[in-house]
């Protein structure tokens, strides 16, 4: 079993990047493994709506300068997902977003994965930003991961989010539930999903 951790954030070695580590660190006191994987500082693409990653059954998304790619083919071997982000404005990080769009769009197997938030805040805006990712994995049929509270912590220099007692101990929390979960669903050795109906789309203007 093996969850990808996605560090949305600019800044390498943030706070961001603190929280993904506590919660890294748990999962392996679980048995369970772990990657952290860095968005980067460099740019990336927004979706441009142009349907070749469906259309020509591309399962990735056309272009393939940034990191997008990387992270569709990282999700195809993972088992659950944890995305980790500075709060920007009330808001995730927007290449986060534009990345996890085309991401999720373009063709990554992430349906039946477990999946889970994590904002970071220096003091407001982590629960409005905490919402915008879930919204993404509800869409996805990906089961929500829980804690003890708000997956959030405070912090504004590097590091400074260690400080946040509450905030480790609601990581930690996350991922004995984020262990725990995989472990139930991949009991008797591959995953237990529930059967699924075809997708029945509606559209209210014909």
């Amino acid at each position: 079993m093996k969850v990808l951790l996605l560090n949305g954030s600019a800044n390498r070695n943030g706070n961001t990047f603190t929280a993904l580590s506590e919660i890294a660190r748990r999962l392996e006191k679980n048995g369970v493994e772990s990657e952290i994987m860095q968005l980067t500082g460099k740019p990336v693409r927004g979706c441009i709506a142009c349907g070749a990653c469906r259309t020509k059954e591309l399962g990735r998304c056309v272009f393939d300068d940034d990191i997008c790619n990387r992270i569709v083919e990282k999700l195809g071997e993972a088992d659950a997902l944890i995305v980790g982000s500075p709060v920007y404005y009330g808001q995730p990080n927007g290449a986060l977003m534009a990345v996890l769009q085309r991401a999720f769009f373009s063709g990554a197997k992430v349906q039946n994965k477990p999946a889970a938030a994590v904002t970071i805040c220096r003091r407001g805006g982590a629960t409005a930003a905490f919402q915008t990712l879930n919204i993404m994995f509800e869409m996805m049929n990906m089961p929500i991961v829980t804690s003890q509270y708000w997956n959030i912590a405070y912090g504004l220099t590097p590091g400074e989010a260690a400080q946040d007692t509450e905030g480790m101990q609601t990581m930690r929390t996350l991922a004995d539930n984020m262990a725990w979960l995989l472990k139930k669903i991949h009991a008797d050795g591959h995953p237990d999903y529930p059967g699924r109906e075809e997708w029945q789309g509606m559209n209210f203007i014909r």
